[in-house]
């Protein structure tokens, strides 16, 4: 792969969203494999995380995926959008994410998102995060000595008071109890 310099004047038509410099170059960012048009209004990146391509075929090579919000290859499919969707949430549910986090991370709206991860998956993005916390939970309920405090914040609940509410919702049984039956 052939490296383009992050010139002053790319990096201004990037943070200035510049659509005169569309198709002059493409931009992608590092830290989420993820390219873009320099008139992207998605979040800024931080500099250091930029890479230029001459041509969006460039960025693809170099496996990094397509933006969804400014669409640099024409029209992104849905299933691979939802898929860097589900791969976010599966290595960031340990964190506060919220669908704006999440959109801003995708490079979508939070209405977008919603309503195309949901049209493909059944459920929502907040379900499905609720879902894998739940099931990170239930291995560390068995596999560790921790407490269900300890547990709740670790898997990216806010509280283990609304953790114990949905374990208990969702299992028809409080933490403890699922441990006394799984130890």
């Amino acid at each position: 792969m052939r490296k383009y310099p992050l010139t002053d004047t790319r990096w201004h038509s990037i943070i200035n969203n510049d659509t005169t410099a569309d198709n002059k170059f493409f931009y992608g960012v590092k830290t989420t494999m993820i390219f873009c048009k320099p008139s992207c209004h998605s979040r800024k990146p931080a500099r250091e995380n930029v890479l230029i391509f001459k041509t969006a075929k460039e960025a693809q090579a170099a496996n990094f995926r397509p933006c969804k919000r400014c669409q640099p290859t024409g029209n992104v499919p849905n299933t691979e959008w939802v898929d860097e969707i589900t791969h976010f949430i599966d290595t960031n549910y340990q964190r506060k994410l919220t669908l704006d986090r999440i959109a801003e991370e995708c490079h979508g709206s939070p209405f977008h998102l919603q309503k195309v991860f949901k049209r493909e998956n059944g459920y929502t993005p907040a379900q499905y995060l609720t879902t894998i916390r739940l099931a990170k939970a239930k291995e560390l309920l068995k596999n560790s000595g921790l407490s269900v405090k300890s547990i709740a914040l670790r898997v990216g609940f806010s509280s283990d008071t609304y953790f114990i509410t949905v374990f208990k919702q969702r299992n028809n049984q409080t933490p403890d109890e699922f441990r006394l039956e799984n130890v």
